[in-house]
Order: structure tokens, then C-alpha cells, then sequence
């Protein structure tokens, strides 16, 4: 079976894992700032600031940019649940949008309808590995003097115009579970180009601590572990060489694919796309699947339900999103990362044209 998705772990990470464990200093430390600083490079931010995990990084950002209850926050209704949970963790409500059928990403003319005297921030989701509409986004912000918050957890190294996702909201959020493109183990990051937003992040993951025992506020244990630290330099190390294969990859199943009039991911011009999942939209979405699989390749469904259709979340809705609630019935996400072979490629091209016809 070609599983959907693999995490590409090595000895690298390892032996930078087990060369902490010696040391037996395993809090936040040397390696965190490290990764930070290395991390904070690739994508262009002056601060970056690791945390525990994803949805860490999504609550701290939405809260170092003054997001609190009372406030309400417009975001994507096509996302992973976090997305939506961190803004509800903020006492604030989530408002949710409809989304752009070709990119998957938040309808920045839907955006416009929500905004209301409580609108705090916009929070887009940089979707699949594929930049908003960062352009119109921050026309918005400005207008309606709004902060931008960028839920950046599936898009490290993705671009607008040369420029990383991450850098573009006043606080941006990253995440390293073990299958995004690349990863910590768990583990997230809050990159900002804003140094008074910067020192709030550190305080709120540090249980509101200035330095040991001096207290200012009351903050969280949002620290990432030195062993997770370590594992991210080792993968950092890696991940331009990745980023450049799942792009390669891409291209490949576009062109194959395309041959069968199957539509393959969208990418506007000036936009790098780094492809966390590659994603079509096909009719009868969970046969194509079950035969899909019986021909041994995994895929993955992203997401099959809307967030405002999704459990305690529901009672956020609304309205319906028709764009959204569309994309549930359809989308279908096949294997593109790094470790595929030509021979897996050509296997996963294949069959979704066989599963398909």
C-alpha cells in the first residue's frame, strides 16, 4: 500500500533526539532557540517563538494579537477543527466563511458580509500548502482597521510574490505534527515581524513569566521540549529539498492526470504552492476511494464535514456555505510527498484515472 501520507524520519534525527537525552537537559533550551532561529530564516520572520503543538501556536497567536472575549474572529469554514477551537479557547466567537472553489482558501468577498462592530481580526488558513489571498486580506484589515492572524499549520515555505507565509499577519502560526512537511514529533511555532507581539508570545508560553518566578500575567506551559528542538534542526536541514520534490511530484501527477481531463490543483500566478496535500475534487468521492485502496493507494479526505456543521462548533453557524459544504462531498487528497518513487507516482496516476473512468 502507498500510504497517504509518511513522515520522513532518519538516523540524523536520531541521534540529535538521543544526543539530548544524554545531556539530560530536556526542557526548552539551546536547541529550541536554535530551531527558532533557524526556522525563523527560512521563512523570512524577525521572531520566532516554538510551542508544544499546532493548536498551541494558533491559540497563542490569536491571543498576542488581543483577540479576547467579546471579540469575534472571521476564518476559513473549510479547516481543520483547531482552526476554529483556538478562537473559541480565546473567549472570542469564530465567524465562519465560504471559500473560493478553485483554491480551497477563505472567499475574501464573503469576508466583507461578516464583518461587524465586534470583528477583532481575520484569521485566514494558508490551505493544502497554498497562500490566501494575502493582497486583498490586508486591503480588508486596513479598511476596516482589523489585525490579520495567519493560520499557517499546512504551508511552510509556501510564498506570495517571494515573500513567506508567516510574515504577512501581525502573529502567524505553524504547526509540526508528524505528517505536515516536516516535523518535531509535535511541536508548533508563532512568527511575527512585531517585536512587542514577540514578547507577549514568550510570556504566554512561559506561565506568564518574565524570568523565573516573576509572574506579570497569567500565561500557559506552551513550551517545546529541547528533544523536539533538535529533531526540527535535523529537518530543517532537509526540508528545501523536500519542498522542491512534493513540488516536482506535483507537476507530475498535474500532467498526468490533466491527460485525463481530471482538474488538478489550482495555482494563481506569483504563488508558490508547496503541496502539504494535493488535492482534486472528484463525483462519487468514497468509491473512488474504496477503489482506490483496492488497488493499494491510500488517499485522504480533508475535511468531510465544514466547521460549522462540525459537533460543538455547529452552534457558531450561521448560514450555509454552499462552496464549503460542496468541497465536503468532493475532495479527495492523493500521495505527493517526498518519498515516493517514480514507480509510486506512476501507480498513483494510474489508478485514480482507473478509479475514476
Amino acid at each position: 500500500m502507498i500510504p497517504a501520507a509518511k513522515p520522513q524520519l532518519g538516523d540524523e534525527e536520531a541521534k540529535a533526539a538521543f544526543d539530548v537525552i544524554k545531556t539530560g537537559m530536556l526542557a526548552q533550551g539551546e536547541k529550541v532557540a536554535e530551531f527558532e532561529q533557524g526556522f525563523g530564516k527560512f521563512i523570512g520572520a524577525k521572531h520566532t517563538l516554538a510551542v508544544g503543538n499546532g493548536t498551541q501556536a494558533v491559540h497563542v497567536a490569536l491571543l498576542a494579537a488581543g483577540v479576547k472575549r467579546g471579540h469575534e474572529v472571521i476564518t476559513t469554514g473549510f479547516s481543520f477543527l483547531a482552526s476554529a477551537t483556538s478562537i473559541v479557547h480565546c473567549g472570542a466567537k469564530p465567524v465562519f466563511c465560504d471559500i473560493d472553489p478553485k483554491t480551497f482558501n477563505i472567499d475574501t468577498n464573503d469576508i466583507r458580509k461578516m464583518i461587524t462592530p465586534k470583528t477583532k481580526a481575520i484569521m485566514p488558513v494558508h490551505l493544502f500548502g497554498l497562500s490566501a489571498d494575502v493582497k486583498e486580506l490586508k486591503k480588508i484589515c486596513d479598511e476596516h482597521d482589523l489585525v490579520m492572524v495567519e493560520d499557517a499549520c499546512q504551508s511552510h515555505g509556501a510564498q506570495y510574490k517571494g515573500k513567506g507565509v508567516g510574515t504577512f499577519g501581525i502573529s502567524s502560526a505553524f504547526s509540526f505534527y508528524p505528517t505536515k512537511n516536516m516535523t518535531t514529533g509535535e511541536g508548533g511555532a508563532v512568527t511575527t515581524m512585531d517585536d512587542k507581539t514577540a514578547e507577549l508570545v514568550k510570556l504566554i508560553r512561559n506561565q506568564g513569566q518574565l524570568s523565573r518566578y516573576q509572574c506579570v500575567m497569567i500565561g500557559y506551559n506552551y513550551r517545546m521540549t529541547d528533544i523536539s528542538g533538535a529533531i526540527g534542526i535535523e529537518q530543517l536541514k532537509k526540508l528545501p529539498k523536500w519542498t522542491e520534490t512534493r513540488i516536482k511530484n506535483a507537476a507530475y501527477l498535474d500532467k498526468e492526470l490533466g491527460k485525463a481531463g481530471i482538474a488538478t490543483p489550482y495555482l494563481p500566478k506569483d504563488y508558490k504552492h508547496v503541496y502539504h496535500q494535493y488535492t482534486i475534487r472528484v463525483k462519487n468521492r468514497d468509491n473512488v476511494q474504496k477503489k482506490l485502496a483496492d488497488m493499494g493507494v491510500g488517499s485522504g479526505v480533508y475535511y468531510p464535514q465544514g466547521l460549522h456543521e462540525l459537533g460543538p462548533l455547529a452552534k457558531y453557524r450561521t448560514r450555509k456555505l454552499p462552496q464549503v459544504e460542496k468541497a465536503c462531498k468532493e475532495v479527495l487528497a492523493l500521495p505527493v510527498y517526498p518519498a515516493l518513487s517514480k514507480a509510486d507516482l506512476e501507480t498513483v496516476a494510474k489508478s485514480v484515472i482507473k478509479a475514476i473512468q
